[in-house]
């Protein structure tokens, strides 16, 4: 069943305001410019919540770190695509203002991956908040781009918010006995977690969960695992409309989505990650719900549709979304 109509992506692009997001073209120089990427949100309603997408930076990914798939072919679907490796990649982040409590679903990664990154409380202040506002922040997993932007230096960029994510994702990046074992060139991505999370605990400001729950009305808990070991994805839901925020679901989007069997190589299970991904896919595209993806091009809300062999993606501000709605 249709839950958020493709027709609806017209009213959508009408309600949507953008400010000084970067061109494509601009970001793909990507770690060529000297100039820091400039603050940006997009605006859409959900029911009666209003869903704001923000920009962290754009950051060159690059793609031949996909595990199972020749680099030729990664090429290939990348020309095909207009782009070339490196990529230039998105890191979003998403707030869900219910009108009663702002919700900020994961927080950028701060000073802690150089000035490309970083740009989330200006993006955040640009759409008219302030971090201080902030009453919750559910974090889709624990890796530094998600959860670097929790501290601003020794300070709580958040101090009146609850921090939550996976007791699962808790147990494995905050214990120090992970961090002993982890091999050299992961033990920052643990530290970074630590140092990201540890004031939250100490203030009692972090409350983690376990399994599919709700954590507020409208905003449940969906695990979905693979990516990292206690991955999870949010199903906001007004008035019938509905948003699942995917997090780290996919990371290049023109691979990905032709060829979900696609993993990064710090997948932690790539098995489960492509098994959550494929059902992932299957789902948005047999329901037709909006999707919110932490690395999809900016603003990375759109819609997903199955294809021969595999999936596409549609976002909410491209011609196809327009395109498709007068077909309707």
């Amino acid at each position: 069943m249709m839950r958020f109509p493709i027709a609806g992506f017209r009213a959508i692009a009408l309600l949507a305001i953008i400010l000084f997001a970067t061109s494509a073209s601009t970001a793909l120089a990507g770690d060529a410019q000297d100039t820091p990427p400039a603050p940006a949100y997009y605006r859409i309603q959900l029911g009666s919540f209003t869903i704001i997408a923000l920009s962290d930076g754009t950051r060159a990914l690059n793609a031949h770190q996909l595990a199972n798939i020749d680099m030729a072919d990664i090429d290939r679907t990348l020309a095909s695509a207009g782009l070339s490796n490196p990529v230039a990649t998105s890191f979003n982040a998403f707030l869900v203002d219910t009108g009663r409590q702002r919700i900020l679903i994961d927080s950028g990664a701060g000073s802690l991956w150089g000035p490309k990154l970083g740009q989330l409380s200006a993006s955040l202040r640009a759409a008219g908040y302030a971090p201080e506002q902030i009453d919750e922040v559910y974090l889709t997993h624990m890796h530094t781009d998600h959860v670097g932007g929790l501290m601003d230096g020794d300070h709580m960029r958040f101090p009146n918010a609850i921090v939550r994510a996976s007791q699962q994702e808790a147990d494995y990046w905050l214990d120090p006995a992970h961090l002993e074992r982890a091999a050299d060139d992961d033990k920052d991505s643990f530290r970074n977690a630590m140092a990201s999370l540890h004031p939250y605990v100490a203030q009692h400001r972090f409350q983690p969960y376990t399994g599919d729950v709700e954590l507020s009305p409208g905003i449940r808990a969906i695990a979905s695992g693979g990516h990292t070991a206690g991955h999870t994805a949010y199903l906001v839901v007004s008035h019938g409309q509905r948003l699942l925020v995917w997090g780290d679901m996919l990371h290049v989007e023109a691979v990905q989505f032709a060829m979900p069997q696609a993993t990064m190589r710090f997948d932690f299970d790539r098995e489960a990650a492509v098994a959550t991904r494929r059902q992932a896919y299957a789902a948005a595209a047999r329901d037709g719900d909006l999707i919110a993806g932490a690395h999809l091009p900016f603003p990375g809300l759109g819609q997903v549709r199955a294809t021969d062999g595999g999936y596409r993606w549609i976002a909410v501000n491209s011609p196809r979304a327009d395109a498709d709605a007068e077909a309707k």
